[in-house]
């Protein structure tokens, strides 16, 4: 569980939302077919810390919200 309340902190959202704008601007300048998977990968962990999800807490037992695991 303190996997899932790390994520939901305001911390883990951080790292993600950077995570994702780290990932969709090597996506960019790498181009082809591995630039795009790097960029939509990106896009997801934007969008996942930007709405305060976290697609991993389910596997480890967690709640899929990160209202909910506080």
């Amino acid at each position: 569980m303190g996997f899932a309340k790390f994520m939901s902190s305001g911390t883990g959202r951080g790292v993600r939302i950077v995570a994702g704008v780290v990932l969709i601007g090597v996506g960019i300048y790498a181009a082809g077919a591995l630039g795009i998977v790097l960029a939509v990968i990106g896009a997801v962990f934007l969008l996942v810390g930007a709405t305060n999800v976290c697609l991993l807490a389910p596997v480890v037992g967690g709640p899929l919200m990160g209202r909910a695991a506080k």
